[in-house]
């Protein structure tokens, strides 16, 4: 009995035998069909074996054609950008001048009068019931390349809010040849200009006069009636528009350009050429 049962942990009555746990070399291994024993990774010295070798004169061969390739995309990227960004300022350069000049018109920035012809409707051409009158002082000058003489009619006038109002300036080309010129303005102070309106300026336009040529100007303006109730005019009774004359250079490629010499020296006036108030 001890030979049969001493492999079994249990222990029979009567019997002396020691118990021992059972034990798995008695187990039957079974081998499953198509089961494939794992293969061992390939080392990466294994793995590249097959790969040619490279030397060194063709390691620095690849080296400096990925250099060389890598520098050329940078230079041509630098050209690219350059070029772009110099088209860019040269098209503004060119723009800024009409896209200044069209915000200020409409906006009254910089002391420029409002020329938008949406804000000529009728009731803005109602002149208010009141007895304050706004007193509009007109003066002028002229470039140092520009040899014209140019003033205003008219020193001054006294208009209401809404009261429409003509006044003219006088050019003459002192000058030997024909002269092309042309004229900016300005409202003081600067925060009466959204209410300046005009309706008829020769401001922005090419004037040509020939030698000893002399015309008359005419501006053709309003005050918008909402001066008269915003209580930040209640204390202006005095504007000043003035006028500037540059000489201009025509180019059949860029337009009229102002002189480069213009902004250098220049001769004002607000006396008119004749008695003419």
């Amino acid at each position: 009995m001890n030979g049969i049962f001493r492999n079994f942990p249990i222990q029979l009555k009567g019997v002396s035998a020691k118990p021992r746990f059972f034990s798995t070399s008695f187990i039957p291994q079974y081998e499953v069909p198509g089961a494939q024993d794992p293969q061992p990774k390939p080392t990466p010295r294994s793995a590249n074996s097959q790969l040619p070798k490279m030397s060194i004169e063709e390691y620095r061969l690849y080296r400096d054609q990925y250099y060389k390739k890598k520098k050329e995309y940078q230079t041509r990227t630098t050209i690219n950008y350059s070029v772009s960004m110099f088209l860019i300022f040269l098209s503004l350069s060119y723009a800024s001048v009409p896209i200044y000049r069209a915000i200020c018109q409409r906006t009254g920035w910089g002391g420029t009068p409002i020329t938008d012809k949406s804000k000529f409707t009728r009731d803005k051409l109602q002149p208010v019931a009141t007895d304050r009158r706004i007193r509009i002082s007109f003066t002028a000058e002229t470039s140092g390349a520009l040899p014209w003489k140019f003033v205003p009619q008219q020193r001054e006038v006294y208009v209401v809010p809404g009261e429409t109002a003509l006044a003219f300036y006088r050019a003459r080309n002192d000058g030997d040849k024909d002269i092309t010129g042309m004229a900016t303005y300005s409202v003081t102070p600067d925060h009466v200009a959204p209410y300046f309106n005009k309706i008829q300026c020769f401001c922005f336009e090419e004037q040509r006069l020939t030698k000893g040529e002399e015309v008359d100007m005419p501006l053709f303006f309003f005050l918008d009636p909402e001066f008269a109730r915003d209580p930040a005019m209640r204390n202006i009774d005095d504007v000043v528009l003035h006028y500037t004359f540059f000489r201009g250079k025509h180019d059949e490629q860029h337009g009229l350009m102002f002189g480069q010499s213009d902004a250098a020296t220049s001769t004002s006036s607000s006396a008119p050429l004749s008695s003419a108030e």
